[in-house]
């Protein structure tokens, strides 16, 4: 049922047929409005996006430095606890 307001009213299963058709019909603005039993469930609208503005090069410079033993090995201790412990549990361990 279409509404002079620009609001049309579906139901679930026309929805599911023509999903597609009524995503577009909604991002040039219509209010499609999904019904069950006559009952309005949910509405097809375009989420609110709004674009990002670029974060410029060097925001944190001097605010961050690289610990000298960053690509150093881990610990047996922490190395123990992934490969023992719930991240690889032994019937799903690595060989």
């Amino acid at each position: 049922m279409v509404y002079s307001s620009g609001m049309t009213e579906i139901n679930t299963h026309e929805a599911k047929t023509h999903f597609s058709r009524y995503v577009k019909r909604a991002l040039k603005g219509e209010r499609i409005v999904v019904c069950l039993r006559n009952v309005p469930l949910i509405e097809f609208k375009p989420v609110d996006v709004r674009p990002k503005k670029r974060r410029p090069i060097g925001l944190y410079k001097g605010q961050f430095k690289v610990p000298e033993d960053f690509n150093d090995p881990l610990p047996d201790w922490l190395l123990d606890a992934f490969e023992n412990g719930p991240v690889f549990p032994p019937s799903r361990k690595r060989k």
